[in-house]
């Protein structure tokens, strides 16, 4: 199956998704708001306080990270990328009174952001197999490292989850592995945040080291 192909079939699954929910946690394929606003926040931990960084919103759904953002007073411009057009229509419809707020459908229309960030785009893996899914998320893994000229940060279910609560058309990837692939191959600040109640993990890739207040 060619990352084309994969890219297709997770388009039309969302896109049920959609039509069934609307733009909606649901519509995402999320449980709860709540446990989709924890994972912007763990993302959020990317840019800390920084109210004007630009954001990069890869495989945004219908723009719920815009909405999360602009109302904790962040004020950089915001980017969100879906690769289903009718996703992206709904993202569009819902960052429209946003100011600095954009959103495509379209790969070749991005631009580098400060900070790229992609949550929940790993987790479907539907009839794929194991490597060619595992290809296919560090194919997508370097294309968020190109977008993120500060850094990026992403999602994905983990491989610690408990073996008969596992699905097959799902993905559970090694966090061990995936900090250790980003150390090596993106930066020396790689952190792994595994210690919040949900079946995954989240990556944190900064090209420079946090700013420690001076004591």
């Amino acid at each position: 199956m060619s990352s084309d192909q994969l890219r297709g079939q997770a388009r039309d699954y969302y896109e049920t998704k959609l039509r069934a929910h609307g733009p909606t946690p649901a519509g995402v394929d999320w449980n709860s708001q709540e446990s989709q606003e924890l994972r912007f926040a763990l993302l959020a931990t990317l840019w800390r306080d920084e109210a004007d960084a630009s954001i990069l919103d890869y495989g945004c759904g219908y723009g719920a990270l815009a909405d999360y953002l602009r109302a904790r007073g962040h004020r950089g411009g915001y980017t969100g990328y879906d690769v289903s057009e009718a996703m992206a229509q709904a993202a569009h419809a819902r960052v429209a009174a946003l100011s600095g707020c954009q959103v495509t459908a379209r790969r070749e229309d991005l631009r580098p952001a400060d900070f790229a960030v992609g949550s929940g785009v790993f987790n479907v893996k539907q009839e794929a197999d194991e490597d060619t899914w595992r290809a296919y998320v560090w194919e997508t893994v370097a294309d968020l490292a190109v977008l993120g000229k500060r850094g990026f940060a992403f999602n994905a279910l983990t491989s610690y989850s408990d073996a008969d609560k596992r699905r097959p058309d799902l993905y559970y990837a090694d966090p061990l592995e995936a900090f250790d692939r980003c150390k090596r191959t993106y930066s020396r600040f790689v952190t792994l945040l595994h210690d919040y109640p949900l079946y995954e993990f989240t990556i944190i890739v900064r090209r420079s080291p946090l700013a420690w207040p001076s004591s």
